[in-house]
């Protein structure tokens, strides 16, 4: 009896001995495999760009988005751009005669990967009457590819230049002289997603602040030229969101739901002015600072550098029209920079109320009150 009991507990020692080392194995085993991710990670990373799969761009006019990157590994990303000048509308009875990429302003926008070679076909329209180029400010190098995109009217120049840093970032012309071309429309947005990805959200839109310099005044009809001295002193007769007033607004107001989850990414191409970027009535939860990695909480504006950009997020908890603003106020409502996000929904009254009372106030001496002022005309400028 007492061999078995001996012979039992050596069975024991024996079985947990195994045990442990199968448990002290674990971590080994866990860390080889975190060690070949990494390694097939960096061998990825550094794939020759001849040797990587080819893709073309999606890309998109504002306010849309390209959809997410949905691929866990570098690739050569095809971007076709067109750079042309043509007279749009920038206001009602007012044309311009902007340069633009691919036909409007902003510039499409472009979406890749950290990690991706990112190429580049350039044509300037035969029509146009100066040469133009492409800054990309994603690009490490010298002038962010100007010079080795700058191209003759109806001529296509290529070049390409790799994706090393995350972020949002502006692209502009930058032919001589470079703030008259910008004034002009020239630029737009490129997002290079952290090879991670971005989380996900509800409602993505594309919005890119310019200010233009017109020999009229704000709301003079007809044909508009642009003015160098106006643009040199600083002084837009026009502050506006996707290069037109009302790109945003009325019919083309971005739209939610109450509920859902938006994200914004906010260009300003300048030339000149900064942005305070703000959403009437909304708090943004984050906002990626400058664009970058860097993550702040609960802001009510953010600064928007000429030539750079952020992203914001927020969500959105109760239906109404927000408008949206360069808080630098003169500028949104006698410039243009107004734009409105529509959301539906039910009204909940735990967020925010309606007005519940309107009651005479006379304090002691005072004169009697005039005819109060109805709540559709004092919202009329938020609306």
């Amino acid at each position: 009896m007492k061999r078995q009991t001996l012979a039992a507990i050596v069975a024991s020692v024996f079985a947990l001995a195994a045990c442990g080392q199968q448990a002290a194995d674990k971590p080994a085993e866990n860390a080889a495999s975190v060690e070949a991710a990494a390694s097939a990670a960096s061998q990825a990373a550094d794939t020759p760009s001849s040797e990587l799969p080819v893709i073309d761009a999606v890309v998109t006019h504002a306010p849309e988005v390209p959809p997410a990157i949905d691929r866990d590994y570098p690739a050569k990303v095809r971007v076709k751009m067109e750079t042309v000048e043509k007279t749009m509308k920038m206001a009602d009875g007012v044309d311009y005669r902007y340069w633009t990429f691919d036909g409007d302003v902003p510039g499409r926008m472009i979406r890749v990967r950290e990690g991706d070679t990112v190429e580049v076909e350039f044509s300037n329209h035969p029509t146009s009457t100066v040469p133009h180029n492409v800054d990309f400010h994603a690009a490490t190098g010298q002038g962010g590819g100007a010079a080795a995109t700058f191209t003759a009217p109806g001529h296509t120049s290529t070049f390409s230049f790799k994706a090393l840093q995350p972020g949002l970032y502006i692209y502009h012309c930058a032919v001589a002289p470079v703030g008259m071309h910008v004034a002009n429309g020239m630029y737009g947005l490129i997002l290079v997603e952290p090879k991670e990805g971005l989380p996900k959200v509800d409602k993505e839109f594309y919005i890119v602040q310019g200010d233009f310099y017109t020999k009229g005044k704000y709301g003079e009809q007809g044909l508009q030229a642009f003015d160098m001295d106006k643009a040199v002193k600083e002084q837009p007769e026009y502050v506006v969101f996707n290069g037109h007033v009302g790109s945003i607004a009325g019919d083309n107001a971005l739209k939610a739901k109450a509920g859902e989850t938006v994200r914004m990414y906010i260009g300003n191409g300048g030339p000149n002015l900064v942005s305070s970027f703000h959403v009437i009535g909304e708090i943004f939860d984050k906002v990626y600072v400058e664009g970058g990695k860097l993550i702040n909480e609960n802001v009510q504006s953010t600064i928007v550098p000429a030539g750079g950009s952020a992203i914001v997020e927020f969500k959105v908890d109760i239906p109404g029209s927000y408008t949206i603003v360069d808080h630098s106020l003169f500028r949104a409502f006698n410039k243009g920079a107004l734009g409105q996000l529509k959301v539906e929904g039910e009204p909940n009254p735990e967020i925010m109320t309606e007005k519940l009372s309107d009651t005479v106030y006379q304090p002691e001496g005072a004169s009697a009150p005039a005819a109060p002022a109805s709540a559709a005309s004092a919202a009329n400028a938020y609306e």
